[in-house]
């Protein structure tokens, strides 16, 4: 009579698949029994214990490429390679919370992409009657800007939050927003971006809204990417930006001129 067990029976004593002992094999956390006389491999003692080591390790989180040292060593090395796999464990705690965290901020679409500072200032904007529009717009340019100049985001956000509290720049930028609407000869058009460039002169901390993210090398186009959110090609409001941009400049205000798209 034959002694051990069959591969079935170990890997189901075990609490594993065949699979996953054939796998354990090929790793060489388990040696690989020899065949008895009737063709078939049995499992003893020895590699019923290895296998159920394995197995524990394997479910404790252990990289299965890092078992065999551990089965293989001393007692010193052996807590000293726990150590380092706790510490790999705790790391991957901390990321799958942090997914998590992020899964849970996708019931909200605009904290998905931006900090709650940002989402406050986009509702801020809409109590100050700021139509859904140009509210939307605001959150693209957020979300280019932090990613595309997270060095300056911050200050970006202290900028317009001191802006919005002024009543002149907030009635400006409504009605720049509305004019996007207007006629390109529309007259009221050069009247607002004499106002316009009037008002960022007079004010400079509300310029730095617009000339604060030039932080790089490729500034240009960084601000190109940011300043043409919401901004199409050929509309009404690439064209006023346009003026207002040149009007700056001509004043002396430091703004990337942007190449034709």
């Amino acid at each position: 009579m034959s002694s051990g067990v069959t591969i079935g029976q170990a890997a189901a004593f075990a609490g594993v698949t065949v699979k996953t002992v054939r796998h354990y094999h090929k790793l060489g956390l388990v040696a690989e029994p020899t065949r008895d006389a009737s063709g078939y491999r049995r499992y003893g003692t020895a590699e019923m214990l290895r296998l159920v080591q394995a197995r524990t390790f394997a479910g404790a989180g252990v990289p299965l490429a890092e078992i065999v040292a551990l089965l293989d060593a001393d007692d010193a090395e052996f807590a000293s390679a726990l150590v380092g796999v706790e510490r790999k464990l705790s790391a991957q705690i901390d990321e799958l919370i942090s997914r998590r965290h992020m899964l849970r901020r996708l019931t909200d679409g605009d904290r998905t992409l931006l900090p709650d500072r940002a989402v406050a200032l986009l509702e801020r904007m809409s109590r100050l009657g700021f139509s859904d529009e140009e509210v939307v717009s605001t959150r693209e340019g957020l979300v280019l800007a932090s990613a595309l100049v997270p060095e300056r985001f911050e200050e970006h956000l202290a900028l317009v939050e001191n802006a919005l509290g002024d009543e002149q720049f907030v009635a400006l930028s409504r009605r720049a927003a509305e004019a996007v609407n207007w006629a390109s000869d529309d007259p009221r058009i050069e009247s607002l971006v004499d106002e316009v460039v009037a008002h960022y002169l007079a004010n400079p901390e509300h310029l730095r809204i617009v000339t604060g993210m030039q932080a790089r090398s490729d500034a240009t186009a960084r601000y190109g990417l940011v300043r043409d959110v919401g901004a199409d090609q050929g509309t009404v409001g690439e064209w006023l930006t346009g003026l207002v941009e040149a009007g700056l400049r001509a004043a002396g205000a430091r703004i990337p001129r942007q190449e034709p798209r």
